[in-house]
């Protein structure tokens, strides 16, 4: 196997040989602007290291995991339409560059290439991604459903909140994975174990960008700080900061939340104080570590060397004390 860095490296020259520069040129030109803009990367690297910790070449799983990028960037664009996102990855949303309309129709068009990327592989191979694929693109858009549900609602709970970013996020860090176990034919056992170590891993990341939301570094963050407070999400960091104030506090914190404000630094700086001070960002913190770990246990369970575990597990580490 190769190191995180690596795979990265060999994605994004898989990435940059595939050309879509075509007619007409405002459905294609934001498509190549959204893959180009960088980012971590981190699903399609999954599904590359995924079918090389079953003893299958990196090489095999490209299209597997250019698909999962293009879908994710699909989401993305879609996304920050729906949250009026000024900013990706330190650069204007596509929406913003061209408009409305485009965002749309472009990110249309991205999960139909997606899609296409699997037509390279073999009619069984081909089958079981995109049953996989299908299943996990459909349990984003209700997991997408339930966090704009959210925004209007004042009884979420953890669980509930739970469930939505299992769906928005960690399922398709969980079919990563999973992708690359289907194209290197392993079995249907090794296959679901590697598919709960991404999901555990997934549930970790979103809890960590939703704290980076509210606490990360601009400079290195990528997003607007503190977009979800503005748009009054219920995070994992409201839902704990609620169950942990007084009366008092939780009532000012609903009453911050029902303010449609934007761009306003006093409300930002007020809900993170009381995040601190409820100790809703400790827990936060401690949810991250205990879905990390939670992972972990899974790949103790899989049938794999010792060398390819730490590599998996190095990759959660990392995750779990990421800035950006």
């Amino acid at each position: 196997m190769h190191d995180i860095s690596q795979y990265q490296d060999f994605f994004i020259s898989y990435l940059k040989n595939q050309s879509i520069q075509k007619n007409p040129k405002n459905l294609y030109e934001p498509i190549e602007y959204i893959l180009g803009l960088g980012g971590k990367r981190m699903r399609p690297v999954l599904t590359l290291m995924a079918a090389e910790v079953f003893d299958t070449d990196y090489k095999v799983a490209l299209p597997a995991a250019m698909a999962v990028e293009v879908f994710h960037n699909f989401s993305l664009v879609h996304d920050d339409i729906m949250d009026d996102a000024p900013l990706r990855r330190g650069q204007e949303t596509v929406h913003e560059k061209w408009d409305l309309n485009t965002g749309i129709l472009s990110g249309d068009a991205m999960l139909i290439l997606a899609y296409q990327y699997f037509e390279q592989y073999e009619p069984v191979v081909f089958r079981d991604l995109a049953k996989l694929f299908s299943k996990t693109a459909l349990e984003v858009c209700e997991g997408q459903q339930w966090d704009v549900d959210f925004e209007k609602r004042n009884d979420v709970t953890i669980p509930e909140y739970l469930k939505m970013i299992e769906y928005k996020t960690a399922v398709l860090v969980a079919a990563a994975m999973k992708m690359g176990a289907i194209v290197a034919k392993t079995s249907e056992k090794e296959g679901d174990l590697i598919y709960n170590f991404g999901l555990n891993l997934g549930l970790a990341f979103q809890l960590q960008d939703d704290y980076l939301d509210a606490f990360g570094d601009p400079e290195t963050f990528g997003k607007q700080v503190g977009g979800d407070i503005m748009v009054n999400k219920k995070t994992y960091l409201y839902l704990k900061a609620r169950e942990f104030s007084s009366p008092e506090k939780a009532s000012e914190l609903e009453k911050l939340f029902s303010l449609q404000l934007k761009d306003n630094i006093e409300k930002i700086e007020t809900a993170k104080n009381i995040f601190n001070e409820s100790g809703a960002s400790k827990a936060t913190q401690d949810a991250i570590e205990t879905y990390t770990f939670k992972a972990f246990e899974t790949l103790e369970k899989m049938d794999i060397n010792a060398e390819k575990k730490d590599i998996l597990r190095t990759f959660g580490e990392n995750l779990m004390g990421r800035k950006v």
